[in-house]
């Protein structure tokens, strides 16, 4: 049997050592939200990549034992015909944190250095703009007291093509095709040159961005949420003891009985 050499890319995690690990990792997200609460913190979380890069399922894994009002996703769809007369970076920013808030932005501003350029949706001059500007607008949110994380999720050639079949043959996975999907395909080299052009202008000391390598999904995401948790420093949240109240009784009748007659969901299983 051959041995695998150093430099052989690691075997994909096991689902068992990845839900334990993952199950760790969220009782800490947990114990940061209390903390953001606890100290009226404001956060935000870029998510950007190329598609099929993983990122609805790694801000999935993030958000799924946390409280939504803490922890809120904005996953904007194209702009209307009302929000493109608008000052670019204008509907991004009313969905901003408050006091106590994380937002992650699933797709974010950062659309115009990536799909609008490649795709021709924006002119070079604005283009150019944008990388110009971006900078110098995250140093104005970030003075303003916002904590700025920025993760791009990398997922290889070989990678994303076997991702976008899987899609295509899966009923269950189609829904996730977007009229972006199979462009992007076939424009592999210019969203790297997008990619890298947009890295250059805007990874800065003020708000750098995180390469996360992608292939392996089970490993991004704990990566992506370890590495969240390092970029927040956070403690416990001192809690009260919480007790069960009693049930009264009073005006105690057979409230079950009372329900008799009404509409219930068959129960088909």
């Amino acid at each position: 049997m051959s041995k695998s050499r150093p430099d052989d890319p690691p075997k994909k995690m096991k689902r068992k050592v990845y839900e334990k690990e993952l199950c760790k990792l969220q009782a800490e997200l947990c114990k940061l939200q209390e903390w953001v609460k606890h100290k009226g913190l404001r956060v935000i979380v870029v998510f950007e990549g190329r598609d099929a890069a993983g990122k609805g399922g790694t801000i999935r894994a993030i958000t799924e034992r946390v409280s939504p009002r803490v922890f809120r996703v904005a996953a904007l769809p194209a702009p209307s015909d009302r929000e493109k007369t608008q000052m670019y970076f204008q509907r991004y920013m009313q969905h901003f944190p408050a006091a106590g808030e994380i937002v992650i932005f699933d797709r974010s501003w950062y659309n115009r250095a990536g799909v609008e350029h490649v795709m021709g949706f924006c002119t070079g001059k604005e283009h150019e703009r944008f990388l110009e500007l971006c900078p110098d607008v995250e140093q104005y949110v970030v003075d303003g007291g916002i904590r700025l994380i920025k993760f791009w999720l990398e997922v290889s050639d070989d990678e994303q093509k076997r991702r976008f079949e899987a899609r295509i043959n899966d009923p269950l996975r189609q829904w996730k095709l977007s009229p972006m999907d199979l462009p992007s395909r076939s424009k592999w080299y210019e969203y790297s040159k997008a990619r890298d052009m947009m890295l250059e202008a805007t990874d800065t000391e003020h708000a750098p961005w995180y390469i996360l390598p992608s292939d392996d999904k089970r490993r991004a995401r704990l990566n992506c949420i370890a590495n969240l948790l390092k970029l927040i420093p956070y403690k416990d949240v001192p809690r009260e003891e919480v007790k069960l109240p009693k049930r009264s009784k009073k005006e105690e009748y057979d409230d079950s009985a009372s329900l008799e007659g009404r509409r219930f969901v068959p129960e088909r299983y």
